[in-house]
């Protein structure tokens, strides 16, 4: 039997080229982040471009990561910011 192993998941903002804000979730911050400089992470981002990951935090599962995902976008730039302390 395959014991499942926990990892992390993150939610995220980054920042895009032409100064909008981009928020996901990923497992693998590194691998995602390496996707979007590449252009196929997200048709938002390769529409805009990759400029900088601002920041990003830990969540204890995947359905958390969207719950506080969904959170972030609701929330105007300044308070995006503000988000992570």
């Amino acid at each position: 039997m395959k014991v499942k192993k926990n990892k992390i998941w993150y939610v995220y903002i980054l920042e895009c080229s032409d100064g909008s804000f981009y928020t996901g979730v990923t497992n693998n911050i590194d691998k995602r982040m390496l996707a979007h400089s590449n252009g196929v992470g997200s048709k938002y981002v390769r529409r805009k471009g990759f400029r900088k990951l601002l920041r990003f935090k830990g969540c204890k599962d995947k359905s958390n990561a969207c719950k506080c995902e969904y959170q972030i976008k609701q929330l105007s730039r300044e308070e995006k910011l503000g988000w992570f302390g």
